[in-house]
């Protein structure tokens, strides 16, 4: 989607918008945390996400990279800075290329700063001289593909206070095509406010999206407003000299000064604010909540489908999705964005050949073994695993190997059962309480548009071991509005489905559309999802040395358990599951006899 069409639809509405800016990371696994902490934030509700652009070299290639994870697999709407340093025109071309294969449909054409050899800029030989110039590039190559920011400049750029001049210049690129403008970042809003009106009065009639950095520390407050050269009111100063050496109260003041130039910016025409987070989270947030953006039951967010869609070119209409993915989107997408059809009955036969080895999608366990054995322990009996998959229903930690985020409040109303069958010695993997009939603006069960309904079977999934499988399927006999699987690591299936076809989990009724039917449960499907999730646990198991108790342990119930998962096809009932286990109790013992 469009920068501009974002911004329209943020003009028209009651709320104003707002978006983020990340840049690449030193290190891999920097990179990875931030993956993490922009699916985390994503939850906040930008509009769309930028990332910056480091001139030359692998950072250049890192920006590519973070463009696509983000844009195809996060499903974040993203918007690529793309700077004349260090770029020729192949590279240039090889950058919108790549943008482009992505999904990606939104640039911020920059001169860029010089590289730190050089005093000053120059253009790279057969580069671009000025930023106007790759605008021009950008359009004649790709039309009107991509949304076309520029920078702007309220208080002059580093190497030029001249403010008609750069005026001048700002109007040249918007002739060429740019399309939205983004400033450097400012504190003083009176000025912002002159200036963006001279910025009309030159005839420049695209939106204005104001560059805002939260207040995290005092040193690093005042050492990136000297870095960018831009003017702190003193009253700011004054109010925070006494507390800088206070972070936590440094952030409380910083959240205040920020928002009250937030909200006087929106009284004066603005309706969209563009932060700069320096990759942190929770200054951000802070700011969000002071401000009152923030999701929460009054201001949920409102998505189309249960889950965050993938923007990737193609997927725009995906509308069906298996539930075993449901706590793995990037996983989801990454595997099955080559599969010949999606895993399900309605677009043909669901038996695609192009599953592939999980090596070639990437999505193994993600960090090292020292910050894993960090997040959930070292366990050395049976009692020690249950634990941290109760700590995570308790929000106590935001991830399992089998789940990239934290729980929301969709748990609330099976948590007490989920949490009895895990210190039972039963690992619950996935889950989904039975809704009958929520509005869709419902804050925490709604998802669609609005004026529907929307409903739900509940659905568990599990790890069991040999000694209870057999008594749980039997209970399962007795009761017809039960399906399930169950499948060893190597393929031993046991199933009571009707049929290999989809079993829809998930469904809305919307005014004037058929009914939706998002979320479904399919063996081909479940089969893919089982080599996955048990490679999961192999690779917890690998977090830990050869021969040693915690090692010896996961492999074990890897190599001997079921993974099972349960449909209670009467979506007015919750508990039958979980009835299914009662009395069920694994023992120390079993585990030690297994292996």
């Amino acid at each position: 989607m469009h920068i501009k069409e974002i911004l329209s639809e943020a003009e028209k509405g009651a709320q104003p918008s707002f978006s983020f800016e990340y840049f690449p990371p030193k290190t891999s696994q920097g990179v990875q945390n931030l993956y993490e902490r922009m699916d985390r934030m994503y939850n906040l509700g930008p509009k769309f996400i930028d990332i910056t652009w480091g001139a030359g070299g692998r950072i250049a290639e890192l920006t590519c990279e973070m463009v696509t994870q983000a844009q195809s697999v996060s499903g974040l709407e993203t918007c690529m800075h793309l700077t004349c340093t260090d770029m020729g025109l192949d590279r240039v071309n090889e950058a919108l290329a790549r943008a482009y294969q992505a999904g990606c449909t939104n640039i911020l054409a920059l001169r860029g700063d010089p590289p730190r050899d050089q005093e000053k800029w120059t253009a790279t030989d057969g580069g671009f001289q000025y930023a106007r110039d790759l605008v021009r590039h950008i359009r004649d190559t790709y039309g009107n593909h991509f949304d076309i920011g520029v920078a702007g400049y309220p208080e002059g750029c580093d190497d030029n206070k001249d403010e008609d001049e750069l005026l001048d210049h700002l109007k040249e690129k918007v002739d060429m095509g740019a399309t939205f403008i983004v400033t450097q970042m400012f504190y003083d809003a009176d000025n912002f406010i002159r200036w963006a009106a001279r910025v009309r009065d030159r005839g420049i009639t695209i939106p204005i999206l104001p560059g805002i950095m939260p207040i995290a520390t005092y040193a690093s407050f005042l050492r990136r407003a000297n870095h960018m050269q831009c003017r702190v009111p003193p009253e700011w100063l004054e109010r925070l000299e006494p507390v800088k050496n206070d972070d936590v109260a440094v952030r409380e003041l910083g959240k205040s000064l920020v928002a009250d130039m937030c909200r006087k910016l929106l009284a004066n025409g603005i309706h969209h604010l563009h932060f700069y987070t320096m990759n942190l989270a929770q200054a951000t947030r802070m700011l969000l909540e002071e401000l009152e953006w923030a999701p929460c039951a009054e201001r949920p967010l409102h998505p189309a489908l249960p889950w965050k869609q993938s923007k990737a070119l193609g997927r725009r209409d995906e509308d069906v999705r298996p539930i075993f993915w449901r706590k793995r989107n990037k996983s989801y997408v990454l595997r099955t964005q080559d599969w010949d059809e999606f895993p399900n009955g309605r677009w043909g036969d669901s038996r695609s050949p192009a599953f592939g080895e999980l090596d070639a999608y990437g999505i193994g366990l993600t960090g090292t073994n020292e910050s894993n054995q960090g997040k959930w322990g070292v366990p050395k009996k049976l009692r020690d695993i249950a634990d941290t998959f109760v700590r995570y229903l308790n929000q106590e930690i935001d991830s399992l190997p089998w789940s990239e985020s934290p729980l929301t409040g969709e748990a609330d109303a099976i948590r007490r059962d989920l949490i009895a069958l895990n210190q039972r010695g039963l690992l619950t993997i996935n889950s989904q309480p039975a809704v009958d009939g929520v509005k869709s603006s419902h804050p925490i069960h709604g998802w669609g548009p609005s004026n529907g309904y929307v409903y739900q079977k509940a659905y568990l999934e599990l790890l069991v071991p040999p000694s209870i499988v057999d008594q749980m399927l039997s209970r399962i006999g007795s009761n017809s509005s039960l399906s399930y699987y169950a499948v060893t690591k190597n393929g031993e299936l046991k199933s009571n489905a009707a049929s290999d076809g989809p079993n829809a989990v998930t469904w809305g009724v919307f005014p004037g559309k058929e009914i939706v039917q998002p979320t479904i449960v399919e063996s081909v499907s479940f089969l893919a999802w089982r080599d996955e999730a048990f490679r999961l646990g192999t690779d917890w198991a690998h977090c830990f040395d050869p021969d040693t108790p915690s090692r010896t342990l996961i492999e074990t119930i890897m190599d001997e358990w079921y993974l099972v998962n349960i449909v209670n096809n009467d979506f007015h009932d919750n508990q039958t599951i979980f009835e299914l286990f009662k009395d069920l109790e694994v023992k120390e013992a079993d585990i030690i006899s297994l292996s």
